[in-house]
């Protein structure tokens, strides 16, 4: 079965009591769990990584081209800041698909910007949980398409 990285960028282990009015209610065990449901309905094993450490989540993506044939990827604050991510993730050679769950471009100006969408095969914002669900799904057809 082939495998897709889920990474969660920093403080987004507090889902379901930070700021629920932007980031909604759910929890990062919930979203977890629901990649993972809609990764076996897809027939795709899904991995999920959180790090409120940029180190951590650069090591997760070298490690990942060793066994993933992609990743859905929320940076979270890192979004607007990290080089080394944007750097990562051009380095590894597997597609990535940018989600957030809030609409960056309906929240301050310093969030309009993204360091890795230029690296990204896509990006999806503002749709809550919902926006992992469609990066997942858009990540497995697109890959599909590739293989005979």
């Amino acid at each position: 079965m082939s495998a897709i990285l889920v990474l969660h960028g920093p403080n987004l282990n507090l889902l379901g009591m930070r700021e629920p009015g932007v980031y909604g209610n759910l929890t990062l065990d919930d979203i977890n769990a629901r990649c993972i449901s809609l990764g076996q309905e897809l027939g795709v094993e899904v991995r999920c990584f959180q790090s409120n450490h940029e180190g951590a989540l650069i090591d997760a993506l070298h490690e990942a081209r060793h066994w993933a044939i992609g990743v859905v990827f929320n940076p979270g604050g890192y979004t607007h800041t990290s080089v080394a991510l944007r750097d990562a993730i051009a380095a590894i050679g597997l597609p990535v698909v940018e989600v957030h769950l809030s609409n960056v471009y309906a929240r301050e100006e310093f969030r309009h910007h993204s360091m890795i969408s230029a690296v990204c095969r896509g990006k999806i914002s503002g749709l809550g949980w919902r926006s992992y669900m469609l990066g997942l799904r858009y990540l497995i057809e697109m890959i599909n398409e590739k293989t005979p």
